[in-house]
């Protein structure tokens, strides 16, 4: 299965081992199912609300399993992600929420920090929109940074924050090791945040004058 640059991305950021990782709003698995064949972890969960999606994946999955897949442990689970029960017994676990917005990716970290509130976490996210909120409010509620990385896919920018709740690096506001504005990229990309954020603080809101003013100082 191809990637796109943003799955793949996603994909090249897992460089460790896991007991288990879950693909949350797997959508068609493709992420999963590559993690699963390179054996990045001893068992993929694919997670997602859907039920034509979920039992159209398993389908697919278990053709696969006699192929490319073969001796790979998997399990798809037809449920909210907010709802997730890691079990406590697999070793080092992996959440990826990737291709939802910032609102229910704060939604579904929030519900599942809740739910495992004396556990070792660790999330690999990649928001849709709004991601001065989910930087804000992740830091908020502890988590730190252990890498980040912006892409470009189909004139459209995504930032990926690989985050735990036991990393003691700070998670900034607007990004830190992810830019490097010599390269055309980030400069666009900043120059739309700027742009996005200077409309919504003229109409008044706080939030986006605070995080206007955060994305201004990178320029410094």
């Amino acid at each position: 299965m191809k990637l796109s640059q943003r799955l793949q991305t996603i994909d090249e950021m897992i460089t460790e081992p896991y007991g288990e990782i879950w693909d949350c709003c797997c959508d068609h698995g493709f992420l999963g199912a590559a993690l699963l064949q390179r054996g990045a972890a001893k068992t993929v969960h694919f997670v997602d609300v859907v039920p034509g999606l979920t039992l159209a994946l398993e389908d697919k999955l278990t053709q696969l399993s006699s192929g490319p897949l073969a001796g790979r442990q998997w399990q798809v689970h037809c449920m909210d992600v907010a709802q997730l029960e890691l079990p406590d017994n697999a070793g080092r676990q992996l959440v990826i929420i990737a291709g939802v917005g910032g609102d229910l990716t704060l939604e579904m970290v929030e519900a599942i920090s809740l739910n495992h509130p004396d556990w070792e976490l660790e999330f690999m996210l990649c928001p849709v929109h709004h991601i001065y909120k989910v930087r804000t409010r992740l830091a908020e509620l502890g988590f730190g940074l252990i890498n980040e990385t912006l892409i470009e896919e189909n004139r459209r920018f995504y930032e990926v924050l690989h985050l735990s709740n036991r990393e003691d690096r700070s998670l900034s506001d607007v990004g830190s090791d992810m830019w490097d504005l010599s390269r055309s990229t980030d400069q666009n990309y900043l120059q739309r945040l700027l742009d996005h954020y200077g409309r919504v603080a003229a109409g008044g809101c706080d939030q986006a004058a605070a995080a206007l003013q955060a994305y201004r100082q990178l320029q410094a």
